[in-house]
């Protein structure tokens, strides 16, 4: 497999063609980021740590039968997937109040939901990734009814599927974003990257109370350094993986 040019840079990837015309290579760079790239900082091992995160958890999401984008992991920072038409959304399942839904709706965070909830957004940091509901998706054309079910669907999936993964690990999934595309025969498969970068993750090992964080809220709200959570994270994610005899794949 040849690299060859870079089709795109975003805040934490860069993306380059190969010489399959179905394939990506995937560098993941370490530049943190919040509210939507106002607060920028380069965190040395972050992409090494967010390209064996993913990996892995892509592994354990294919072995409870979700597929992805997916391919494998090249080296520390490189991995290989399948090339998409991306939908333009943010695609997010809240399982306990947290974040922006906190302060939207006046709710302590931590609460839990008594069910788990499905939002979309409009993936543009121009205008700051707004809300958008089913109708809206489908009026503006960014995907189908019958698309918009089988995405919903796989979300949905993803969450009780990750739940299971965290929960062995002893952490709390919060909530997480992930994205969704459609490769070249029409198959819709979850896409980009599940990181701390894009989940919230609180440790459910006594902390006499207090919400220990191993997410990017440690960047976001200045609550310490993020590499170690992030460490911690890998950690268990290999041990299970280890344990299921699922392969960090290279």
């Amino acid at each position: 497999m040849q690299k060859l040019e870079k089709l795109y840079e975003g805040k934490a990837k860069k993306m380059y063609a190969t010489d399959d015309p179905d394939v990506l290579w995937v560098e993941y760079m370490n530049q943190a980021t919040a509210g939507n790239g106002a607060k920028k900082a380069q965190i040395a091992g972050k992409g090494n740590l967010n390209n064996h995160i993913t990996s892995v958890i892509f592994e354990l999401l294919k072995a409870r039968g979700i597929d992805s984008h997916f391919i494998k992991r090249l080296s520390d920072t490189e991995q290989l997937v399948r090339k998409m038409t991306m939908y333009p959304l943010e695609i997010i399942m809240r399982n306990t109040a947290a974040g922006s839904f906190a302060k939207r709706y006046g709710v302590k965070e931590g609460t839990p939901l008594k069910k788990p909830i499905l939002e979309f957004c409009l993936k543009s940091d121009e205008l700051g990734d707004p809300f958008i509901n089913d109708d809206g998706i489908v009026a503006l054309g960014l995907a189908s009814e019958e698309e918009l079910a089988e995405i919903s669907r796989q979300a949905r999936a993803v969450n009780e599927a990750l739940k299971d993964i965290f929960s062995k690990i002893d952490v709390q999934l919060v909530d997480f974003k992930i994205e969704e595309g459609k490769t070249s025969d029409g198959t819709i498969l979850l896409a980009d990257e599940i990181t701390p970068d894009t989940c919230r993750l609180w440790d459910l090992k006594d902390h006499s109370g207090k919400i220990e964080h191993l997410d990017k809220d440690l960047f976001r709200r200045d609550l310490g350094n993020i590499i170690p959570a992030y460490e911690e994270i890998y950690s268990r994610l290999k041990q299970l993986a280890d344990s299921e005899g699922v392969k960090d794949a290279e």
